[in-house]
């Protein structure tokens, strides 16, 4: 076993379950803190209802990212990708940050561009969820809707044009071809959830969209140590519910994925994903999204396979931007 990853000095954050040391959250409202200092550092949650079933042995915890300032994971990648294109001289006050979204990336931008100073302008499918368009509007930002049949694809290739059509006005983001993405989670998300497990992860479980969350926090935690198991998911067809993730056999590949690094890969339906959603909300009392229900089935069917071990995933955010789906009055 090598542990050759340098982890940053910061406090534990939030709970953990038994057979890890408990350890105090870190003080993330401290007087003058800015947006960007809020970013990260996420509580670690035990899943034990919905878990009941695995022996003692097994353990899963999910990390709750939307603890972070806009509500979701995606406030790690948006804010080193602003800090990137910063020092790089590529964003600077005369230029527009543009990008594409299903929705999290995009209010992520929205809101920590917008307090480091930055206009923004985004591209999103119009079947977004009503909530996510409404929070776009209230942040003030200009957007431009794409054909909802194409999905994050269709956004990307609309702001590709927009971006060769202006150079001069935009600085191009480009989150799903961008290093600055998955560097964000080597940094951050593989650190911490070494630091809360204590070192005790075995297996690590993330959804596959733009993929920087599964590729930057996976060679951290292989860094660390070569013997934790890497396990990706992603829809089970091109045509899906899971907002934020990408069927990658059918969609543009994220330049940034590495099908390389993962030791397995599964398969998640839509429905599975709605009907965890609500035991999560009825059972363990975390109302989160449809990407985190599709992240608790792969990460109960990674544990089931094994005999003991820590299993981690990452849920992106919380349920609040997709209470209008239908999925939620279908119990």
């Amino acid at each position: 076993m090598t542990h050759h990853l340098t982890l940053p000095r910061f406090a534990h954050a939030g709970p953990v379950g038994a057979g890890l040391a408990p350890a105090p959250a870190p003080a993330r409202q401290a007087a003058g803190h800015s947006l960007a200092d809020m970013v990260g550092h996420t509580p670690l949650l035990r899943l034990r209802r919905v878990a009941a079933h695995l022996p003692e042995t097994v353990q899963v915890y999910a990390k709750a990212e939307w603890f972070n300032p806009s509500g979701s994971v995606k406030d790690r990648p948006a804010l080193n990708i602003i800090r990137a294109a910063e020092a790089s001289g590529d964003l600077t006050p005369d230029k527009v940050l543009l990008d594409s979204t299903s929705g999290n990336m995009g209010i992520a931008y929205a809101t920590l561009a917008r307090a480091l100073g930055y206009q923004v302008h985004l591209v999103i499918p119009e079947n977004a969820s009503p909530e996510r368009l409404a929070i776009l509007r209230a942040l003030g930002v200009e957007y431009t809707t794409s054909s909802p049949l194409e999905g994050s694809d269709g956004a990307i290739r609309v702001a590709r044009d927009l971006a060769a059509s202006q150079p001069d006005r935009f600085f191009y983001a480009n989150q799903y071809n961008n290093p600055a993405n998955w560097q964000a989670h080597y940094h951050t998300t593989g650190p911490e959830i070494i630091e809360q497990t204590e070192g005790q992860v075995t297996h690590f479980v993330a959804g596959l969209g733009t993929s920087g969350t599964f590729t930057g926090a996976g060679r951290a935690l292989k860094e660390y140590n070569p013997d934790i198991r890497l396990i990706s998911f992603q829809p089970d067809a091109p045509f899906h519910g899971l907002e934020g993730l990408k069927h990658m056999p059918t969609a543009i590949v994220p330049a940034i994925y590495d099908p390389a690094l993962a030791d397995e890969n599964l398969e998640i339906t839509t429905e599975d994903a709605h009907a965890m959603a609500r035991r999560l909300a009825r059972e363990e009392g975390v109302f989160v999204g449809i990407s985190a229900g599709a992240a608790a089935v792969a990460a109960l069917r990674a544990a089931e396979k094994i005999e003991s071990g820590v299993v981690v995933t990452l849920f992106p955010d919380a349920g609040y931007k997709y209470v209008s789906e239908r999925f939620w009055r279908d119990f």
